[in-house]
């Protein structure tokens, strides 16, 4: 059997581990070998990645994109959906869903995995018609999650549903809390399969506990020909399998795969060497613990919540929020921890925590998730906290929310009538001011470093103990540079260069 691999070297990887701060720069040199690799598909955008890229970065998302697409002509692109949202863990007007998704696709991400937590399968068919429509292939989601009600049957049940709408060639498992075990995917994964017939699977697990590549192999042993993994630094721990390590596998196995593997050391060498310089973290696999069992929390979302809490001064209190975690999660009907239940479940911990009484503070998801607008959920919530939750005057004025179906073109009056999709639809998810200033800044930065074998930094060092070098000359094929000191240039500013062929 030939397994492909799809990359999640550009997306879920940084996402794990380096809270979704890669920006264009950082990922240039790597791109035409990621391009050469032979991936099956690479993932690029997770559900709100553009929005949080230019929040905290300041770079145009749509530039990032184009700049990225441009170095990736050769492999199948993807982002990441709900059916009620993008952009944002809230509620988007269907136009303005519709719009995103048009101009994703018309910038060339063709693939788009879609999600729901909650299982609303009217509503992810629904949406899978709309990008069907517009050219975009549609793959499914299986949300893996651990509680009595997810049993082999209910995800055996969903899986054959999707795989029953017009145009699904791909369903996609994931486990984004890393709790899938062996054991439990030599159960699962054979009756999905028999569930959803020719129907290709794809695996998509958090190597949180350690045991993710076990589940791989299980997946294989199933039939399952498609892994998800990236990049050795930015794999492990919160992230995925390495492929370097899954390539391994695969070959040991006695299967066969279409990666080019001369391309995967350049990648993990920039990416060891970018970390290394930025101050990022590059992961490494995780020991067995039970506690992930229990908290269920996906990716990095653990190492986010430690991070916060050390910010605000709390380091002693992560210990009882994640306990406290657990608890909510079960209070609130036990939905699959992943976006954007996870982070309900968590602020509402938090909450608990800090403040002297539990359910003090309610926040606007958390009780429109309990009233149903998120959609079905899996069991009711526990009665004593739906009434603490529906006793506040916030949760009155809920009542009769609906989403908001105001037209794009109501959108355009109000941000102006000649601006482009793209500008619309920043100035829909983030504040306008952000906008203005990324619109009036610099152009988006694309130049990477390149990290070389090290004579440039040892010249660098050199220099910058200016006792230590008098003269200095380098030469490269093409280029020779000479650097003299102050004394021997004959005073000539701090150091003199010159260059010939």
């Amino acid at each position: 059997m030939e397994i492909g691999f799809i990359d999640q070297t550009l997306r879920d990887g940084p996402q794990s581990l380096w809270g979704m701060r890669m920006r264009a720069q950082h990922a240039t040199p790597a791109l035409p070998h990621l391009n050469a690799t032979g991936f099956d598909t690479i993932d690029l955008l997770g559900a709100t990645s553009m929005v949080v890229m230019m929040r905290d970065s300041g770079d145009d998302p749509w530039a990032w994109l184009d700049h990225t697409v441009s170095h990736l002509p050769d492999a199948p692109l993807r982002s990441a959906l709900r059916p009620v949202a993008a952009g944002s863990f809230g509620f988007v007007p269907e136009g303005i869903l519709d719009l995103w998704i048009e101009t994703l696709v018309k910038h060339g991400v063709q693939s788009h995995w879609l999600f729901d937590c909650l299982y609303d399968m009217p509503l992810m068919k629904t949406r899978t018609e709309a990008l069907q429509a517009v050219g975009g292939e549609v793959v499914p989601a299986i949300m893996y999650g651990l509680s009595e009600l997810h049993t082999d049957e209910f995800f055996a049940d969903r899986a054959r549903e999707m795989a029953s709408w017009d145009g699904i060639k791909r369903i996609y498992v994931e486990d984004a809390p890393g709790v899938l075990t062996p054991e439990r995917a030599a159960t699962l994964l054979p009756a999905l399969q028999e569930a959803t017939g020719e129907v290709r699977l794809e695996i998509h697990s958090h190597n949180t506990t350690g045991l993710a590549p076990l589940v791989y192999v299980e997946a294989i042993k199933a039939g399952i020909d498609l892994v998800h993994t990236a990049t050795m630094p930015l794999a492990n721990g919160p992230s995925l399998p390495s492929t370097e390590a899954m390539v391994e596998i695969v070959e040991e196995l006695g299967h066969t795969h279409n990666l080019d593997k001369s391309h995967l050391k350049p990648v993990s060498d920039h990416f060891y060497a970018e970390a290394a310089r930025l101050g990022y973290e590059v992961g490494v696999p995780n020991e067995y613990r039970m506690l992930p069992y229990k908290h269920q929390l996906p990716g990095g979302m653990t190492g986010t919540l430690k991070n916060q809490l050390d910010e605000y001064g709390m380091p002693e209190r992560f210990q009882q929020v994640i306990e406290e975690i657990v608890i909510v999660r079960s209070e609130l009907g036990e939905p699959v921890m992943a976006t954007p239940f996870s982070q309900f479940v968590g602020i509402q911990a938090v909450l608990n925590v800090v403040l002297p009484e539990r359910y003090q503070v309610v926040p606007d998801e958390v009780i429109q998730y309990a009233m149903g607008h998120y959609g079905p959920l899996m069991r009711p919530v526990d009665p004593e906290v739906a009434e603490r939750i529906f006793s506040k005057p916030r949760a009155k004025e809920l009542e009769g929310w609906e989403r908001d179906r105001t037209p794009v073109a109501e959108f355009r009056k109000r941000f102006g009538q000649k601006i482009s999709d793209e500008e619309l639809l920043l100035r829909y998810f983030c504040p306008e001011e952000q906008v203005d200033k990324m619109l009036a800044g610099p152009p988006l930065r694309t130049e990477g470093h390149v990290h070389g074998d090290g004579v440039l930094e040892r010249v660098v060092e050199l220099i910058e103990n200016e006792s230590s070098v008098k003269h200095l000359t380098l030469r490269q094929p093409g280029i020779s540079v000479q650097l003299r000191g102050a004394e021997e240039a004959g005073g000539a500013g701090r150091n003199g260069a010159g260059a010939g062929g």
